[in-house]
This record gives C-alpha cells, structure tokens and sequence, in this order.
C-alpha cells in the first residue's frame, strides 16, 4: 500500500543509500522521499536542481549551499547529531562488524557498543529530554527498518537465557536447533545476546555448512564458555569463527543497551540494538509469525513467554502464533510457567497453538504440527 505526504497526496519514498538517491536525482524529483543518514557532500549540484518539497533529510550531511536551497524547497531538514557514538537516523540494522569495530586493536571499550552502552548510562542518568528524543528516533528509526528486511519472511523466534555456556550440550543442542530452523527455510529471530540467543543464532549461521564444521566450530567457542570474564575474548572467538568460516546463513538479533551487561553476538548478520527493552521486546515477538520457541531461561524468558501469551489471548498481532516451550522439567517443576500457561489459553483459540516438548529435536515436528494441524 502506497503512503503520502501532505494534502497534495504526494507519494511517500525512502531513501537509503546513495545510489537510491542518484535514480530519484535523475528523475528530478525527491518530492516526499524520506533520506536517512546519507553523505550527501558530493550530490550538490542535485540538490540544487532537484524538487524538494515535502521531503524529510534525516542525519543528512550536505553543503551549507545544498541545505540552505532544499529548506527554501520545501524540504524539512532533521540535522547530523555532533558526538554521538550512534546514528539516531540509521535506516538499517547493525552489524557486528559494525557494533564490535576497534575490538581486536583497542579493546572491547573502544567499540561502538560499548560507547553506546557508556553514552546511554550517562544520559539517562541525567534525564536529559534531548538524549531521550534521541533514543526514541533511534529504535523507531531501526523498528522500521527491520519491517523492510522482513516483510514476506517466515520468522522463528528462539528465546533462552544469557547464561547457557559454549561446551555445554545445551548450547549446542540449542546450535542444531537454530541450524534445522534455518535449513527449513524459516528466519531464526534471537534477543541478540549471548547463551541461548547465540546458540541459536551461530546455529543459523552454521545452516550453509555441515556437521564438521558444526562440531569444529563448536570446540573453537567452548574455549571461552561465557562473556563474564572479558566481553572482548568472548566476541574474539566468535570473530574467529567467522573468519575460518565465511559467508555464513542470515539471522536477526534484537538486543538492548538497558541490559549493558549483555553484549551482543557476533552471529546474528542483523543486529536491531534498541535502548528501550519494551521495543526491543515487543518488536521481537511480533515479528515472530511462525512461531517462537523458548529454552530454558530466567526472569527475562519468563517475561517473554507471557508477553507473546499476552498478544496470543487477546489476539493483538492477528491469529495466535505458536508457542513451544523446551525442557519439560524446567518449566513445570524449576519455573512452573506451563501450568499457568495453560490455565490461561483455556478454551480460547491459543489453546491449540502451545506445546510443551522434553528436547529441541522434538521443536520442528511441534512447530509444525501447532502451525498447520
């Protein structure tokens, strides 16, 4: 469905890259186009001759003479933010190579998450209204985008806690999981983090590859089990695996800067790093259409079980989405999540779409069997 701008109806367009912005310049019109975070130094002349009006520059960087002639256009100008250790108008995801840059030369401090992390904590502390608008342009900015990479896409969510270490035979059962998701044809979706999430999510990665480098890969990770000791030799190992291995599978990962303590991993190809949990949360589990899977987890997983339980009652995102959740004991003795779980679906339409299963080999043939029996 088309969008427009104004009482003229004018066509809404967005633009993110630079070669998108030459196809629109040629055609003489940027009229009602949304630009995000481009250099346009060097597009001067175009932006000189182009129509202009209704269109919002978002970040855009030009020449005094370029901006001063689209405000006259019509245009509205959001400008650069100096200093910021993030692009509050980014019109795509992170990558890791992205959020971990200056790792392997200066250290885990140095990156951009970690600055992020460092800005984050000072603003929010000083509730600065600047800093908070900031943060709110920032995740709707990254919501839209992952809307774009996503439309038409079958996504799975894989959600599980922090502290599931590399070696155990949890991580790589969780591993395996992601790898069958994605061979499938699904889109494994994770909160972003370490544990479950990277299992999964490495699991995604691994899909191209076969059981070799799955177990070769695997032994390279169970090195460093856990990020508690040095968030920097965590991500350096899965640096290296990518590096041995290249041009691995596709997933997502939804992260947030609330929880500093979790860095993200380096296996998901797309990394929506949100500053408000509710975002990020939300955004990970309505997006989940095929279903979403929950290992064993704490506080956080609980959260998120009852949060898609919530959308799947009230059936806010459309038909209720399947639910599976791994670890019968887990869930029924160590946190009793499923009784309540099903004492909640009762009668109503979610009912037919929960599953409680022992092991993550039984996950497929359940996802299956909620979303298509």
């Amino acid at each position: 469905m088309d969008r427009f701008a104004g009482a003229e109806g004018i066509p809404i367009r967005e633009i993110h890259d630079l070669e998108e912005f030459d196809r629109a310049a040629l055609g003489g019109s940027l009229a009602g186009c949304r630009l995000q975070a481009l250099d346009l130094t060097e597009r001067t002349f175009a932006l000189l001759v182009v129509d202009s009006s209704q269109a919002v520059f978002l970040g855009c960087r030009m020449e005094p003479q370029a901006l001063a002639h689209v405000r006259a256009g019509g245009a509205l100008v959001f400008p650069p933010v100096p200093n910021l250790p993030f692009d509050p108008y980014r019109g795509a995801p992170y990558t890791p190579d992205e959020l971990y840059a200056g790792l392997e030369t200066d250290g885990y401090a140095s990156t951009p998450d970690a600055r992020t992390y460092a800005w984050y904590r000072r603003t929010s502390a000083g509730g600065d209204v600047l800093a908070s608008m900031l943060r709110s342009v920032h995740d709707d900015a990254l919501s839209d985008a992952l809307d774009e990479r996503l439309r038409g896409a079958r996504v799975v969510g894989v959600m599980g806690g922090h502290a599931m270490e590399r070696g155990s035979l949890e991580y790589a059962g969780a591993a395996r999981l992601g790898r069958e998701l994605a061979r499938s044809g699904l889109t494994v979706a994770t909160g972003g983090g370490p544990g479950a999430m990277e299992a999964a999510n490495f699991g995604a990665y691994a899909a191209p590859y076969d059981d070799v480098m799955l177990g070769k890969a695997l032994d390279v990770l169970a090195r460093v089990p856990s990020f508690g000791a040095s968030v920097g030799t965590w991500a350096t190992a899965a640096m290296a695996v990518r590096d041995r291995w290249p041009d691995g599978g596709p997933s997502y990962g939804l992260p947030t800067w609330f929880y500093g303590h979790e860095p993200p991993n380096a296996f998901a190809a797309h990394i929506a790093k949100f500053f408000a949990n509710a975002t990020r949360e939300d955004g990970l589990l309505s997006r989940c259409n095929a279903g979403v899977v929950y290992l064993p987890g704490a506080a956080g997983t609980v959260q998120e079980v009852f949060d898609a339980a919530t959308a799947n009652y009230y059936g806010s995102h459309g038909d209720p989405a399947p639910m599976v959740l791994v670890n019968r004991a887990h869930w029924t003795t160590t946190l009793p999540v499923w009784p309540l779980l099903t004492a909640l679906a009762g009668k109503r339409p979610m009912a037919d779409r929960i599953a409680l299963v022992d092991s993550v080999r039984e996950v497929p043939a359940a996802l299956a069997r909620l979303a298509w029996g």
